[in-house]
């Protein structure tokens, strides 16, 4: 997996895409499909930003992390986007299953007039 990082008002380390890439690898195993990452790393009034996002089968999914420091914000991010992808995995499985048929319930007076009442 392929993990692109940009940063705004903040520098990228080598520390940092390592641990990226530590935090991501969980990710990477569970939904091996997925291709690519794009992470956009900021820093606005002393609070880290964390976004991320991928395409994962045919669905964008993106996920937000914030913290005062990076590396919570890391954690936070890979932990909405891990919930969001097991969602997004849950509804195509739950798309493969059959749905239930609706039937219209039978009316008591049609199964009456049905039956052979016999008057003595």
């Amino acid at each position: 997996m392929k993990i692109n990082v940009t940063g705004h008002n903040t520098k990228i380390t080598d520390n940092i895409i390592q641990h990226l890439e530590e935090k991501f690898a969980k990710i990477a195993s569970h939904f091996p499909s997925i291709i690519s990452l794009n992470v956009i790393i900021s820093q606005q009034h002393s609070e880290s930003h964390l976004e991320v996002s991928t395409t994962y089968e045919g669905a964008q999914i993106s996920a937000r992390g914030t913290a005062e420091q990076l590396y919570p914000a890391i954690s936070n991010a890979v932990k909405k986007l891990d919930a969001a992808l097991t969602h997004r995995k849950g509804q195509l499985k739950a798309d493969r299953h059959a749905k239930p048929v609706s039937t219209t319930p039978e009316i008591a007076h049609e199964i009456i007039q049905e039956m052979k009442l016999v008057n003595d």
